[in-house]
């Protein structure tokens, strides 16, 4: 993987769980952050005095929010205003006082509602669970796709469009949808498309576009003509294919959520370059962490953010991440919750045996749209014109692939593993 393009901070501070504050200090601090968080003010002993946990006098405040400053939780922007917590003190109340606890009902009947009515191509889903979560959290969301590298292969369907064009299209274990059009001689039946189906389905299913398997030669002419225009097929596929999908949703909240405006750019241009963004993820799951607190994530455009990340499953096996950028100053119980009910529902949705998502992807592979019969028609009428394939799908504005593109395709069934 190349290199991360973002400049890093010396000596990152790593999660450290060994801290301990006594049960007056915690609370004076979890009554900071929580205040904090809300007004974005800096807190004085005023707002402290007296919570639950802290029945001393104003005087015995201050002198444990002076102990929390010196012990680098707090610090005091100005000399006389209050005090804000520093990365060391969110991290603390991530660790220790905040808890994922669950959404209200109407987030979480909305989470719901959101994944029993969404149909639609993997890519259509994740774009709008970007949206879904950054409606939720009020901060920009990150949705990864399944990493395309290791997916499987389910099915393969070669679907005839014309007398010369056909469609090979491959589904995958991730639920994405490969296509790419095929020119075929003139004399291919739909009995060598059926059989040419069978035949790459009993030797390629289970393999990676990238590590496609021998298919071994039939003795027909035919099928083994067919067969090679298939292979082709294929390779451009391995070789066109993106490692990621990156959806990023709300991103125009971060105009609010920062004070600076140069900060508010800094987001927003990391935001765009998707090998940082899916970097700065993993790296972040790598370490173990759920939650990446200012400086922790190494990247110092965003020194003053947080990230809460979670990876979605699919029957243990992980197949993206989900997070949600924001503040240091952070609504942390609320993101994480929100973040931890999104990762589980879309994994159960990218999973469903009844086929929301990758089974819909199967049934689809063998269906052909109206575009694409009257792009078979197309060919056939460039057969009788003496133009080329090609040529023909030139003039009538672009290819049977560009035309295809992410487009459900309608009728038949699917050969599958």
């Amino acid at each position: 993987m190349p290199s991360k393009t973002v400049p890093l901070i010396e000596d990152t501070p790593r999660k450290n769980t060994d801290d301990a504050l006594d049960a007056r200090k915690a609370a004076i601090l979890n009554a900071v952050v929580s205040e904090y968080v809300e007004s974005a003010q800096p807190v004085g002993s005023a707002h402290v005095t007296g919570i639950p946990g802290v029945e001393v006098s104003s005087a015995t405040v201050r002198s444990e929010m002076a102990a929390l400053e010196s012990e680098g939780y707090l610090v005091q922007p100005h000399t006389s205003a209050g005090r804000i917590p520093t990365d060391k003190g969110y991290r603390f109340f991530v660790d220790h006082l905040a808890r994922p606890g669950l959404l209200d009902t109407g987030r979480r009947q909305e989470v719901r509602r959101f994944f029993a009515h969404m149909r639609g191509e993997v890519e259509e889903l994740l774009g709008h669970t970007s949206g879904l979560l950054a409606h939720l959290t009020d901060y920009a969301a990150v949705v990864i796709g399944p990493g395309h590298a290791a997916a499987t292969i389910r099915a393969v369907q070669v679907v005839g469009l014309g007398q010369r064009v056909a469609l090979l299209v491959v589904v995958l274990s991730d639920g994405a949808l490969e296509k790419t059009t095929l020119e075929l001689p003139a004399d291919t039946t739909e009995s060598v498309l059926t059989a040419a189906t069978a035949h790459m389905t009993t030797h390629l299913c289970g393999c990676t576009l990238a590590r496609l398997r021998t298919v071994p030669s039939t003795g027909d002419a035919s099928l083994d003509a067919m067969l090679g225009f298939a292979k082709e097929g294929l390779s451009r596929l391995s070789a066109s294919r993106e490692p990621e999908h990156v959806f990023v949703g709300g991103s125009s909240s971060m105009a609010s959520a920062f004070d600076a405006v140069e900060t508010v750019r800094s987001v927003l241009s990391i935001l765009e370059q998707q090998l940082v963004v899916v970097e700065l993820v993993e790296d972040i799951l790598d370490r173990g962490l759920s939650v990446a607190i200012g400086a922790e994530h190494g990247f110092e455009p965003l020194a003053s953010c947080a990230l809460v990340v979670a990876p979605v499953s699919v029957q243990g096996e992980a197949v993206g991440t989900i997070s949600v950028l924001g503040p240091t100053r952070m609504r942390y119980p609320r993101a994480l919750a929100a973040v931890q009910m999104v990762a589980e529902q879309l994994g159960e949705h990218l999973g469903a045996p009844s086929g929301r998502v990758v089974a819909q992807k199967r049934s689809s592979a063998a269906r052909v749209s109206k575009d694409q019969v009257a792009k078979g028609a197309s060919a056939s009428k460039a057969r009788a014109s003496g133009k080329s394939v090609s040529e023909e799908m030139r003039s009538s504005g672009g290819s049977v692939g560009q035309r295809a593109g992410r487009r459900h395709m309608k009728g038949g069934a699917t050969a599958g593993c």
